[in-house]
């Protein structure tokens, strides 16, 4: 298996990306053992401040002198949000009861982490800098690309795709409907950016001339040859770690996931505010089921965060935000570097037993 030229720029020998998986499945023991397996282990640094950068990335690197990536969100911030919030309230009061915490007060309107992220990144000097949810301002790339790191963007359609190569990212990273989490549409809404990973990935490659990562519901080798095939020079699979040992999602959330024998997830803004794929669960019902009962990112993130902590602590999977793609019945609960060379060997059999794809012409 030859490596691309993205693998060569990064140091990586297999095209197997973590995806970055904020707010506790993305730990650096998680992350340092895909980039010691081979893969490109990212951190998921959304929620952190500076400090908690800083220190994930120095454990990362006591773990393993392979390269790794960090992830941050880049939009969605608002300074100021005027809401209505009883219904909210009133919902998560009614999960609050159930979990033995008292009724919930509107939080304040979390400020934007960026920029003191950022700072930690620069200084960290990672091997890949990748965001969602927007394009950093140009005088913010201008840094990074000065101290020598390599940037991905997260696109959702090839509008998308295109506005990120115009700003100057060595690559994009295509985000199909099946992929778990936070869906990183950032023009237009979302609904219209629900595009199948493999039909994302091949049109994103065509509309482009910079490497082309395929995310969205990969779970294996099959999986990640068939995004490759596509016109990928890599494969970005994040449910597809969640059940690692290394991960550290919880207990229940974990339970969840292996109990899973079919796709039920849902898209939803029921937990952060945001649209995104993980498990229907007895919140979801009860957050959709009532108008006016979700508020905007980041705010409705803010306010669920006590409910999911307790819930993570009482293992309480219904009102906890299970995120997961719509492979998700076919996880696996194997230790990372172990799914890593488990991957790798079944992509090596894909090779061999199908014809290869020659990959699809970039711009134009």
């Amino acid at each position: 298996m030859a490596r691309s030229g993205l693998l060569a720029r990064l140091g990586v020998d297999h095209p197997i990306f973590l995806a970055p998986m904020a707010g506790g499945p993305s730990t650096p023991e998680l992350v340092a053992a895909v980039s010691s397996a081979g893969g490109l282990g990212s951190l998921g640094a959304a929620y952190l401040s500076r400090a908690q950068v800083a220190d994930a990335c120095a454990r990362i690197r006591a773990l393993t002198d392979r390269p790794f990536g960090v992830n941050l969100f880049a939009g969605g911030f608002r300074a100021e949000l005027a809401v209505d919030a009883r219904a909210a309230l009133e919902v998560v009061a009614e999960a609050h009861a159930r979990l033995g915490l008292p009724a919930p007060d509107l939080p304040p309107v979390p400020p934007d982490p960026f920029a003191e992220e950022l700072e930690a990144l620069l200084e960290a000097r990672p091997a890949l800098f990748s965001f969602t949810f927007g394009v950093p301002d140009a005088a913010d790339l201008a840094r990074v690309r000065a101290a020598g790191i390599p940037i991905a963007g997260t696109a959702t359609t090839v509008d998308e795709a295109r506005a990120l190569e115009a700003a100057g990212v060595d690559a994009v990273v295509a985000q199909g409907a099946e992929a778990g989490g936070h869906r990183g549409t950032f023009r237009g809404p979302f609904e219209a950016a629900l595009v199948p990973t493999l039909e994302l990935t091949s049109a994103v490659a065509r509309a482009v001339r910079v490497p082309v990562i395929a995310s969205g519901g990969l779970m294996d080798g099959r999986d990640v040859g068939r995004a490759l095939a596509a016109g990928a020079e890599a494969a970005q699979l994040g449910t597809a770690f969640l059940a690692c040992p290394e991960s550290g999602a919880a207990p229940a959330y974990k339970d969840a996931l292996l109990a899973a024998r079919a796709d039920t997830t849902v898209v939803t803004r029921a937990f952060s505010g945001r649209p995104a794929r993980g498990l229907a669960n007895a919140f979801i019902e009860a957050a959709e089921g009532r108008p006016g009962a979700i508020l905007p990112f980041p705010l409705q993130n803010a306010l669920t965060r006590a409910m999911r902590q307790a819930a993570a602590r009482q293992g309480r999977a219904e009102f906890l935000s299970l995120w997961a793609g719509q492979g998700v019945a076919r996880i696996r609960a194997l230790p990372a570097a172990e799914l890593v060379r488990t991957i790798v060997q079944e992509l090596a059999s894909a090779e061999v037993s199908a014809p290869r794809i020659a990959p699809p012409r970039r711009g134009g």
